[in-house]
């Protein structure tokens, strides 16, 4: 699957890097803890949800996505950290 960044570039999608941002928007709620294992699976889940949509997806895409399956998942603290560290980065 390719994903087109804000800049217009397109790349090849890297669950390595979802799962980082996973782990990061983590960091600092003690009490929804997130192993890297964990963080792993959920970019793997994210990569097939956005594969039913399109073999080319966009960042934003991506980033609703993993906030979406955060929520699934009850992590409702973790999802507002990475959306929040997610916009900043727009």
């Amino acid at each position: 699957m390719k994903i087109t960044k804000r800049n217009g570039a397109i790349h090849l999608y890297d669950d390595a890097k979802v799962a980082r941002s996973i782990l990061h928007a983590n960091e600092n709620i003690p009490a929804e803890t997130i192993t890297p294992a964990m963080a792993s699976a959920f970019a793997d889940e994210v990569f097939v949800r956005v594969t039913k949509e399109s073999d080319i997806v966009t960042t934003a895409d991506v980033r609703d996505c993993v906030y979406a399956l955060l929520k699934e998942k009850g992590l409702t603290e973790t999802a507002k950290s990475y959306i929040e560290y997610k916009r900043a980065k727009a």
